[in-house]
């Protein structure tokens, strides 16, 4: 993979992740309301929801910072990964199938970027490994 083409596509799941955060931060109570609601029939219990709900927006928006500076650029990939995998669990839990897809799609940009980090040359990383 060329170094651009890995800085594109680091760029654009940063991007979203990055927005995902930035969005809900400043309504972060409406968020978790909307969150805890949408769980409520779910077999996930309110006590695992409500601080998944806060936590949420935080780590979508510290991946995303971190990944558009690529600073920690592996962790934050791994960090993503991890994140989307536990969206795809509770999505499945509350059967919102129509959201599966799109956060498949990013669980497989964390993952291709993942297989050529070595081809991420356009980032903080490299500044402080050499």
């Amino acid at each position: 993979m060329d170094t651009t083409v890995f800085l594109l596509l680091r760029l654009g799941i940063a991007t979203s992740m990055f927005g995902h955060g930035l969005v809900r931060l400043p309504k972060l109570n409406a968020f978790s309301e909307w969150m805890t609601t949408s769980f409520e029939k779910s077999l996930l219990p309110k006590v695992m929801v409500i601080p998944f709900s806060y936590v949420l927006p935080v780590a979508e928006f510290t991946v995303g910072l971190l990944l558009l500076i690529g600073l920690f650029t592996k962790p934050a990939l791994i960090m993503g990964a991890v994140i989307l995998l536990v969206l795809l669990f509770g999505t499945a839990m509350i059967e919102n199938w129509e959201a599966i897809p799109s956060q498949l799609l990013h669980l497989a940009f964390f993952a291709l970027l993942l297989q050529f980090i070595q081809c991420n040359s356009w980032a903080l990383d490299k500044l402080f490994n050499q």
